[in-house]
Formats: structure tokens, sequence, C-alpha cells
């Protein structure tokens, strides 16, 4: 029942989706702001919902430690169930900790062929086989539009998803309807492109990629305490 619950209460159901996984199987997705805005934060949420749904999820950290990819989890899985006064979250965060795997990769260091042999590697010996993955700090440049091709034919293959954070600079795309540049010649690749955009004391998320069912006077955006999903009317 709490993981129902939670489930339930899922606010990312107002962007209207209609897959519990916003991706479809194959799909990408993009989360883009400024350093230290909550990217990390609003793709850990994306992959609590998963684990909450018996789904397994990779996280692929190019940037921090496997310790403190730890703490971004516990800590937003304790901000929600304190939000919704959950009891016994103890019980349920042991529940999906075997859902869930966390790799490393150096920034220079990572393909699209070692992954494929890591995942290779865990599947083949029924350790681990991910229906969601994340990558997190993937860089959108010029030399990744063909890794980012092959990470769609190995998605498409497998029937996974996988969710990718960039970070964005301040001195680009001023305009905040303006698709930023890091994402723009490869968008086609992407079902969903969300963007974070602080605005006074608030982070806004910009959803690129709408869907007809999205209903217009719903607004989504970040608690900067919490750095939990909200939305209000």
């Amino acid at each position: 029942m709490l993981k129902k619950d939670l489930i339930l209460r899922n606010p990312l159901r107002l962007m209207g989706y209609e897959t519990e996984d916003i991706l479809p199987e194959g799909g990408f997705g993009a989360v883009l702001a400024r350093a230290g805005v909550g990217k990390t934060a609003f793709v850990v949420q994306l992959a609590l919902n998963s684990l909450l749904r018996n789904k397994n999820v990779l996280h692929i950290s190019l940037n921090d430690p496997v310790e403190k990819v730890c703490l971004w989890y516990e800590e937003v899985f304790r901000n929600i169930a304190g939000q919704y006064q959950i009891d016994q979250i103890d019980r349920l965060w042991e529940s999906i900790l075997p859902q869930r795997l966390i790799m490393t990769f150096k920034v220079d260091g990572f393909s699209v062929p070692k992954l494929k042999e890591r995942l290779a590697d865990i599947t083949e010996q029924n350790i681990f086989s991910p229906h969601m993955i994340l990558i997190d700090n993937f860089p959108f440049e010029e030399k990744a539009r063909q890794e980012l091709t092959d990470l769609k034919s190995m998605a498409l293959e497998s029937g996974q998803h996988i969710w990718f954070t960039v970070r964005t600079h301040r001195h680009k795309n001023t305009d905040p309807e303006e698709m930023p540049a890091q994402i723009k010649p490869v968008s086609h690749l992407f079902d969903a492109i969300i963007q974070l955009q602080p605005r006074d004391k608030e982070i806004y998320v910009k959803n690129f990629k709408k869907t007809p069912e999205s209903p217009k006077d719903t607004m989504l955006f970040l608690d900067p305490t919490t750095m939990l999903i909200k939305g209000k009317k």
C-alpha cells in the first residue's frame, strides 16, 4: 500500500504522458539545467518512481562517486516520505534497494562499447537487468552525436529507456522559450526534453516536448529546499 500511495501521488502525472515511465521502450529523455539547479534530484525522483513500481534502474554517474549518488537517493526518498508523512520508510527503502544498481565511469572513459560490455557481464550472470537507465552528466558535445545514436540503437534493441542529465550554461539561450543549444541538434532522438529554469525563488520545470494531453493550466516546479517536484495551478 505504501508503494501504491507514493505512485499515485507522483506529480509527474501532471505532465500528461500516457505511460507511467513517461518514456516508451527505447525512448530518450533529457533533463537540462545549469550546475547546482537540481538535475540529479529530478532524475532520482524519476528513478524512485520506477523502483516503487518494481522496475530495475541502472544509474550511471560520470561525475560523482557511488557514495554520493547513494546519498542523493536516500535524501530524496526521505524527503518524499516526510512530505507525505509515511511510516515504515526504512522497510520500504530496504525493499527497493535491490532493484537499483549504480555504475561509475570517468567522463573520458565512457563509451557505448564499454557500457554494453559491462551490461552483458551483469545480465548474462543474472545479476541485474535494467528497465531504465540514467546517465548523469553526459557530455553533449559534437563528438557525442554518434554515441547518442549508438545508445538509441541499444535502447531500442533492449526495450530499455534512457534519461540523461545535461548541463547548460548561463550565458547561452537567455530566452526561456528557446530549446537549449546543447540538445537542439539531436532533439529528434528525444521523446522528452525538460529544462529546470530558476525564476526568483522557484525552479520551474519547462517541458519542450508536450503531449496533446498535457494540461495547460498546471506548472511543475522544484521546491528549492527539498528539491522535490511539485505542481501548482
